[in-house]
């Protein structure tokens, strides 16, 4: 409900606003939405992955022992989203050397106020899929608690999505 407010507010306040400036968004945002799409691939693997390992079951097609801990894909899915977060970092450093800070235009301060939200989201589904390693290593994850923390790391993929086409289209 938050996003949908803060895109209501942009879309409104640039229909009002005499003092918009549109710009260019900076390109690593576009590398971004590569790396928290392949964050939620390797998620969906690791997914996979846990429901073998809890099941204890071979693959007798490729005839490879899944039973190992799938936890390296939770690690990988955790390094993404780091790196997305850091490229979130880089584009707020890249426009504020540029000389467009929070306070600068109205424009740069929906930029930064939604990107900014959405890192905090991100940095929760950081502080779950933690949570997820340390219970998948210690043998007692609920197969719940990875299924609910999946879906809202996708959501953020989704919303990441949304974001960037509403702040590529308004800016």
């Amino acid at each position: 409900m938050t996003f949908a407010a803060f895109s209501s507010a942009l879309i409104v306040r640039q229909g009002a606003a005499t003092d918009w400036r549109h710009f260019t968004l900076p390109s690593v945002l576009y590398l971004n939405t590569l790396v928290i799409v392949a964050s939620s691939i390797t998620l969906e693997i690791s997914r996979r992955r846990i429901a073998t390992f809890m099941g204890g079951v071979q693959d007798q097609d490729q005839g490879k022992d899944r039973t190992a801990n799938p936890a390296r894909w939770l690690y990988v899915t955790l390094f993404l989203g780091l790196l997305f977060v850091a490229g979130q970092t880089f584009a707020w450093l890249q426009l504020k050397s540029q000389g467009f800070g929070l306070a600068s235009n109205v424009s740069y301060s929906f930029f930064y106020v939604l990107t900014v939200a959405h890192a905090l989201h991100v940095f929760g589904g950081l502080g779950a899929l933690t949570r997820v390693i340390r219970k998948l290593n210690r043998s007692v994850l609920r197969r719940s608690t990875l299924d609910a923390t999946s879906h809202y790391w996708h959501f953020m993929g989704v919303l990441w999505l949304y974001l960037l086409l509403l702040l590529w289209m308004k800016l």
